[in-house]
């Protein structure tokens, strides 16, 4: 047995070693005909007896000695294709990608000099260039230059795309509600059950391989998107053994070493992004709790069940910091050119951000039309610390042979989130009062996804067969959100809890899982159309999702006047001395009640079928058209709050849909291509927005109302495209498009006299027009010696209107029942959450010799309607944001393996802002964040 073990282990050392005294050339062979790979071309390196075949996606890998090659690559029918000055070191991946066409009758032979591997920026232009629809893209290598950590910090970079709130992708200036977002072409569930798209920055840069946002529609992509759909694509197997690891530390002056920053002890595990028990709900949920009047102890041994920190606590907090680890190798296991590939990627995140002078107001217009400015409803003011940890694993598992690959892929994403706010509220409206307000959340976040996906093809690779499974589980906890409120007597400088005015401390435990199974198919048939090479595509798809959404909720209420003594000290109010007993007939105790009214348990399945035909009219001109069914069925089980409305898995969406697809691609030249396309999509509402629940916001105070009549939207886009491509990943393009919205979906102030209660609504039809314009240029063309230096810019220009809903006590009745001496009116408005323009532009410096890189880019976007007024109540704008970020890396060791980032944000010192505005009258504030100007530093080392 020993001498087995020890023949084995030389064997492995011999194998080793002499693979280490070799290298490797690698890559991807491209049919430019067909915009697709080119499997089983003949590749060998010239003068030697070495070669191989490229397998049924392209790839080729070649084992050498080290030294400098010329590579030959033909196909029966196609130009032959030389690449010469193919350098191969010792232990090390050359990359080589390859784009093959066919011939004119003659076999021309083609030097080709320029070597790209596959996430490089110049292939990313390489698949826009080649692709069927409008897309936009970011590689990896894209990410160093713009110095971003996380998805969300990238995307905004990409010619139309903005990102709300540090995590909500909008293209075209759309809302999330038009944005789709899929992880390796497949659908998983969000985090945010208040938004309709996945957050983006869950996802680290270091597990990506790149990001592509697709614009225009065909028919084997879902119909429900309309400003674009964000495929984030994770790394895939390497071509060689390779591993790094990665630290990095942030310093916002404004916010970190803040001795006044507002945090609560939490739980044991916090730091890994979830909650050791510490917070989970003290009681059962069906508990009884009995009264005062029942003289019974166990209300006071419930009572004392609860946590008694209702207040935050002051102390100095540190700076944020991240670490991450990648690993990844790729094997040769049995005959042929079967090989056996993993990826392993491990990231972590501590964050804290502290906002001074956080503010949340409500301000109403006057009811006499003859006065101008503005009122305050209720003005809410003071800080809020916020502590977050974001912890990310992904593993995958590859097998390839000749014809088929499989691949599995596991993610999971977990996120805690622990914030303390200390308020002062002014209740401006019935009785004026002042309320000092203390608020406690903890928020715990996580999606397990896994992927299990196929492809394979047969003999001479006219057919291909496709498929994926995707399974997915999202949970979303807020733990023990805690709210205590005050209300303050200047006149004697007394506190006291009154339910009747600021209403009573309130303790909420709300549970949202969700279930989302995914599958789809597709089947590729190559084969001739008018005497020209024609693709065949169809297949079909199944998704299944689930929600399980419920809230629990206690009040603590108080016996007798002792209130007064707690002096506004949160914590006082559950403190020992201060629970209410049988012996004392006084304090403070437990009343609690399960909500059905806010409970709900809803599930949706979406059935696809497609087919498309891909196929070149003429020799330039290609034409992709197609055609999507998509069956949707929407269940809902919950009440209202009055409980005489109960649903009961009632179907409250049933649509069947044709979904046609056109897309026309002239080739003007090899650099340049004119588009043309129209596809018609939906936007489906939520299961939040298709409901019957009210959802309290305690942080704003601001509740959010369902409604169960919403109906899908149905638009209808039109795009063209002009795009010019040149050496170095340079690129000029030029586009315009048009979309037609039928009962778009906004969200709405709920009614004139509900400020604060807000409710998703089918609006009349809308139109959107815009135009965008991208740029990539090097300053080559000034002097050789600027060419390491590129400028990018690209600008969005939209225009939206939207008819208002001339139903009685509708909005058009509302809006000129309130107008203005001197304010114009045409029963037409901006659509909410369009953005009026958007604008990204940098300057990037890099020189691979010296490893030094270097960036600056700047990212804002127009004023843009976040909430519909009615009647008194003012329409809400988010305001530009002028994003102003410095980038600058080094790097350096024999290999260039180690890299130093410095990244600056923010440099402008601008502040997220939201306002009211009424005509004629001064802007107000509704929100104000100050994010101040984070400085970032790390460390990455390759091996």
């Amino acid at each position: 047995m020993k001498t087995q073990f020890s023949l084995v282990l030389f064997f492995s050392l011999f194998i080793s070693l002499a693979q280490a005294q070799t290298g490797k050339i690698s890559g991807t062979v491209f049919d430019v005909e067909v915009n697709d790979v080119m499997p089983f071309a003949n590749v060998a390196i010239k003068g030697t007896n070495t070669g191989t075949t490229s397998d049924f996606e392209g790839d080729f890998s070649l084992n050498a000695e080290p030294g400098t090659y010329t590579l030959v690559f033909s196909f029966v029918g196609y130009e032959t294709v030389e690449v010469a000055d193919v350098i191969v070191e010792e232990g090390e991946v050359t990359t080589l990608n390859v784009e093959m066409k066919s011939s004119a009758g003659a076999l021309d032979e083609v030097v080709i000099t320029t070597t790209t591997a596959r996430d490089t920026e110049a292939s990313v232009l390489n698949m826009q260039r080649n692709a069927v629809n409008l897309t936009n893209g970011l590689s990896s290598q894209s990410f160093d230059k713009i110095g971003a950590g996380e998805v969300s910090s990238a995307v905004k970079t990409i010619p139309g795309v903005s990102v709300q709130g540090g995590k909500y992708v909008y293209v075209r200036g759309l809302g999330d509600r038009y944005t789709k977002s899929i992880l390796n072409g497949m659908e998983v569930p969000g985090l945010d059950p208040d938004r309709n798209t996945l957050q983006m920055d869950i996802f680290p840069t270091n597990i990506l391989d790149n990001v592509m946002v697709i614009k225009s529609l065909t028919s084997d992509n879902p119909a429900d998107f309309t400003g674009g759909m964000v495929n984030i694509i994770t790394k895939d197997f390497p071509t060689r053994e390779e591993y790094s690891v990665s630290i990095g530390g942030t310093y916002n002056p404004s916010m970190h070493f803040n001795s006044d920053f507002l945090q609560y002890e939490g739980g044991g595990t916090d730091f890994l992004g979830f909650d050791d028990g510490t917070r989970d709900r003290p009681v059962n949920r069906s508990q009884a709790f009995p009264r005062p009047f029942d003289n019974d102890a166990a209300l006071t041994r419930l009572t004392e069940r609860f946590n008694p920190t209702l207040g935050g606590t002051r102390q100095q907090n540190n700076m944020d910091f991240s670490v991450g680890f990648t690993a990844g190798n790729q094997y040769d296991v049995g005959k042929g050119n079967n090989k056996l590939g993993y990826f392993a990627s491990l990231s972590y995140k501590n964050t804290s951000e502290y906002f001074e002078d956080f503010e949340n107001n409500s301000w109403l217009k006057p009811r006499e039309t003859s006065e101008f400015e503005m009122r305050p409803s209720r003005l809410l003011s003071g800080d809020v610390g916020k502590e977050n940890v974001l912890v990310s694993a992904l593993t995958g598992l590859a097998f390839k042979t000749e014809k088929s690959k499989y691949q599995l892929n596991l993610l999971h994403i977990q996120n805690g989130e622990s914030t303390a706010g200390n308020f002062r509220e002014e209740i401006l409206v019935s009785d004026a009062i002042t309320v000092f307000r203390d608020n406690l959340e903890y928020t715990q976040r996580s999606i397990t996804n896994a992927l299990l996906s196929g492809k394979h093809t047969n003999e001479d690779a006219s057919w291909t067969t496709e498929w994926k499974l995707s399974p997915s589980l999202a949970r979303v906890y807020d733990k023990d959100v805690r709210i205590t409120a005050f209300e303050y007597n200047p006149s004697n400088n007394t506190y006291s809890i009154r339910p009747s005015s600021s209403e009573s401390p309130t303790r909420i435990w709300r549970n949202l899982e969700e279930i989302n199974l995914a599958g789809k198919i597709d089947l590729t048939k190559k084969h001739q159309l008018f005497g020209r090479d024609a693709s065949l595509k169809f297949g079909g798809g199944y998704t299944y999702k689930q929600r399980d959404f419920s809230i629990d909720q206690y009040q603590i209420l108080i016996q007798g006047s002792v209130s007064q003594n707690f002096d506004g000290d949160a914590n006082q109010v559950l403190a020992p001395g201060n629970i209410w007993t049988p012996e004392n007939q006084a304090g403070s105790y437990i009343n609690g009640f399960y909500e059905p009214a806010n409970t709900f348990d809803a599930y949706n399945t979406n059935a696809s079928a497609y087919v498309s035909e891909e196929f070149n009219v003429t020799e330039n001109l290609k034409a992709i058209l197609g055609v999507r069914l998509e069956k949707f069925d929407l269940f809902y089980t919950g009440q209202n709050n009055l409980g005489d409305l109960v649903l009961d898995n009632e179907q409250i969406i049933d649509k069947t849909d044709l979904f046609p697809s056109a897309n026309f691609i002239y080739s003007l030249n090899e650099d340049s291509n004119l588009r043309l396309s129209y596809g018609r999509s939906t936007a489906r509402p939520s299961f939040k927005e298709s409901s019957i629940a009210q959802i309290y916001d305690p942080l704003t105070n601001r509740t959010f109302i369902g409604n169960i009549d919403l109906q899908p939207t149905y638009v209808d886009n039109i795009d063209a495209r002009y795009e010019l491509y040149g050496d170095d990943a340079q690129l000029f393009a030029v586009s315009a498009f048009y979309k037609r919205f039928t009962d778009p979906i906004e969200l709405s102030v709920y009614s004139d006299f509900s400020a604060d209660n807000f409710q998703p609504r089918n609006v009349n039809d809308a139109t959107v027009v815009g135009a965008e314009i991208e740029m990539r240029k090097n300053f080559g063309f000034i002097t050789e010696g600027l060419r390491k230096l590129s400028a990018n810019l690209n600008i969005s220009v939209i225009d939206s209107r939207v008819e208002m809903d001339r139903s009685p006590s509708g909005e058009y009745e509302s809006r000129e029942r309130n107008l203005r001496p001197g304010e114009e009116f045409d029963g037409t408005r901006q659509l909410q959450g369009q953005s009026p323009f958007l604008l990204n532009a940098g300057f990037d410096y890099t020189d691979p010799e010296s490893g030094w890189q270097a960036g600056i880019f700047y990212n804002t976007q127009g004023k843009t309607l976040e909430l519909v007024g009615l009647g008194t109540v003012p329409d809400v704008y988010t305001m530009p944001f002028h994003s102003l970020n410095l980038n600058l890396n080094k790097s350096f060791g024999e290999e260039q393996n180690s890299t130093i980032s410095l990244k600056v944000s923010n440099m402008l010192g601008d502040d997220i802002e939201s306002r009211f505005q009424s005509f004629e009258a001064e802007d107000q504030i509704f929100s104000l964040r100050k994010p101040g100007t984070p400085i970032s530093l790390s460390y990455s080392y390759k091996f």
